[in-house]
């Protein structure tokens, strides 16, 4: 992996690295009397963090050799948070047991320049390295995470104090999209396929499902109370399952009805990716069409479908934040919790780990995609 990076186009690699260095003259850290009130400004290290911006600018951008200049890159994505753990407990040496210390603007800024900065890097090259790179990555932060090099940041004391509950909210976010995910596969498979041969009722249903994305999901959320909570009083069965105007069961379906127009589109395109000729000369051999379909349209097209799952998947797991609003539990909980409170470092806890989530989602459904074009 040798590859010249002054190939790589100058704009995306100049933005991030002057985005970086501005952020440095940012507040890297907060030091606050507690998790509700605003705290006071701290950089301790502005000049030692302006020269590793400039370094890393430099090998960016300058250097021959791709590893080396993504090793760089990496390092400083690693750094960061070491950096803010560090000072968070010299910070903290003698404070106030209730005392915070929140990341400030400089140190977000410097982490979301160096995470772009690396995913610039990476592009173009197979996924086996890219895959390495964020693995080697994550062990680094999880083997400083458990020997406590975070463990007087504002977000981590967050997480201590409320672990329990949030294992549980994390779990009940992946049950939410794991199950819309298989929902929204299980009907708009079959609806893309009769989409895909029906050409004109095919438009009309895209048409209706591209008309449910413009309703906002809160506005979806809330019409669904009404009808869920009539089906459960007409149906006492349903009740005793837990299905009500609100809860998991709106939520789905709530989500499902999000996730279907992707699904379809990507199952008419991927069936539409099966060259004509390559149909015509499968019929011509004898083939059914169902055996067209799975033996012809399908491997050829699951390529495509495996992006638009990708989507469907990125989507369903932000998409389900909200679903907390109605009851349905979710690390959205933390999201609005927080924000009700004035507590930004429960809003963060939230966000970073429906974030991570997705960025998780996001990585799985490459790897799909990779292996699916390789059989194709």
């Amino acid at each position: 992996m040798t590859t010249d990076v002054r190939k790589a186009p100058f704009l995306p690699v100049a933005v991030l690295c002057c985005l970086g260095f501005a952020a440095v003259w940012l507040p890297f850290l907060h030091v606050a009397p507690n998790r509700l009130l605003s705290g006071v400004a701290r950089s301790p290290h502005e000049i030692v963090l302006a020269v590793a911006w400039l370094a890393v600018a430099g090998l960016a951008w300058f250097i021959r050799s791709r590893t080396l200049a993504i090793a760089c890159v990496s390092a400083m994505v690693v750094a960061l948070p070491w950096l803010a753990g560090h000072d968070a407990g010299r910070l903290l040496d003698g404070a106030a047991p209730t005392s915070r210390v929140q990341t400030g603007a400089g140190f977000w800024t410097m982490w979301l320049a160096a995470g772009l900065l690396l995913l610039d890097r990476l592009r173009g090259l197979s996924l086996r390295w890219r895959a390495a790179t964020w693995a080697a990555i994550a062990l680094a932060v999880l083997s400083l995470a458990m020997g406590g090099a975070f463990g007087d940041i504002a977000i981590v004391r967050e997480y201590r104090a409320q672990r329990g509950v949030f294992i549980d909210a994390f779990w009940t976010h992946v049950a939410l999209s794991g199950t819309t995910l298989l929902l929204a596969l299980a009907i708009g498979l079959p609806l893309g396929a009769w989409a895909w041969r029906a050409k004109r009722a095919g438009g009309v249903l895209l048409g209706v499902f591209s008309f449910l994305q413009t309703v906002p999901s809160l506005a979806l959320f809330a019409l669904l109370i009404g009808p869920f909570a009539w089906l459960a009083r007409a149906w006492p069965a349903l009740g005793a399952l837990g299905f009500g105007g609100t809860g998991a069961a709106p939520a789905v379906f709530a989500l499902v009805l999000y996730a279907l127009l992707p699904v379809l589109r990507y199952t008419v395109t991927g069936l539409d990716a099966a060259p004509a000729d390559a149909r015509d000369a499968a019929r011509g051999l004898g083939m059914s069409r169902w055996h067209v379909l799975a033996r012809i349209q399908v491997p050829l097209g699951l390529p495509v479908l495996l992006s638009g799952l990708r989507i469907v998947a990125v989507q369903t797991v932000g998409l389900a934040a909200v679903a907390s609003l109605i009851g349905a539990g979710g690390l959205g909980r933390f999201v609005f919790l927080g924000i009700g409170q004035g507590a930004t470092d429960m809003v963060l806890l939230g966000t970073l780990a429906i974030i991570a989530l997705a960025f998780a989602m996001d990585l799985l459904f490459q790897g799909l995609h990779a292996l699916a074009e390789v059989r194709a």
